[in-house]
């Protein structure tokens, strides 16, 4: 089994968990260690069974709760040598710091995890990929630009969880934010629109393997679940596209889980999943 929880996901605080039935992987913790802790176990998971904490980038709203989480639970820590630079003075609490470099895979239990670059004004932000049993579920957080290494890198995800920030007219006509702030927001190296996203989103349903999309990352002010996954499907919709899922991960609760991948027995059956608390929709069988 491949799961995924969005325990929250936006300028407040992002943070999720990849998860089979033996490994549980924390992509960010930019939530506070409290909320982080609390919104694992509302998803019917245990904090103390963490494998490993995947750092995209060292923006607060995706490390804020790194240090003090550190000091309750033993866990090692991925990211790439310049975002281990970045915020390493400020997380003396991590015991385990694993360097991983792009383009390089690596085990984290049972779960194949693979890291690409993409563009955000971090020092080097990351993607990521997720693979158990033939089943893949793409990760992009924060992204301005959609380059072709990151189109090769999710080409043929089954299921993906991608920001769609703002809507293109809303972030215009928005009347709090200064001109230089939104230039950089919808800059090369600030967040995808909704339009970006459905783009991206629809040459990749193309191909035939993608299942599910969960968007993230919305703007409280410049977005809403209900813009963004409608611009999601009228892309998906124009390429006669129809069998793909997509969600929206709130903001300040938790989100799914989603099920990546479904093991099933020697009969071809379904195991019990009995154990775990939450409902999962079924993605794949």
């Amino acid at each position: 089994m491949l799961s995924l929880l969005s325990l929250g996901s936006g300028s407040s605080g992002n943070s999720a968990v990849v998860y089979s039935e033996n490994s549980y992987i924390l992509v960010d913790a930019g939530l506070s260690a409290m909320q982080l802790k609390k919104r694992i176990k509302e998803g019917g998971l245990d904090p103390q069974k963490l494998d490993a904490v995947i750092i995209t980038h060292e923006h607060s709203d995706h490390i804020r709760g790194l240090e003090v989480l550190s000091k309750t639970i033993n866990v090692p820590v991925y990211c790439n040598s310049l975002t281990h630079e970045a915020m390493v003075s400020t997380n003396g609490s991590v015991k385990s710091w694993n360097i991983l470099s792009s383009g390089e895979s690596f085990m984290v239990g049972d779960i194949n995890v693979c890291g690409f670059s993409v563009m955000h004004d971090a020092v080097d932000p990351l993607g990521f990929r997720f693979e158990k049993n033939e089943k893949t579920l793409g990760f992009i957080s924060d992204v301005g630009h959609v380059t072709q290494l990151l189109l090769e890198s999710i080409k043929d995800v089954h299921a993906l969880f991608i920001e769609s920030n703002y809507d293109e007219i809303l972030l215009q006509n928005d009347t709090r934010r200064p001109w230089s702030l939104k230039q950089r927001i919808a800059s090369r190296h600030g967040h995808l629109s909704n339009k970006q996203t459905a783009d991206l989103i629809g040459s990749i349903a193309e191909g035939g393997l993608l299942k599910s999309v969960i968007l993230g990352h919305l703007s409280n002010d410049c977005n809403s679940p209900e813009v963004a996954r409608a611009e999601v499907i009228l892309a998906l919709s124009n390429r006669g596209i129809s069998e793909v899922e997509v969600n929206c991960a709130s903001r300040s609760e938790i989100s799914g889980p989603f099920i990546i991948e479904i093991e099933v027995d020697e009969e071809g059956e379904e195991k019990d999943l009995e154990g775990y608390a939450q409902e999962e929709f079924p993605l794949f069988s």
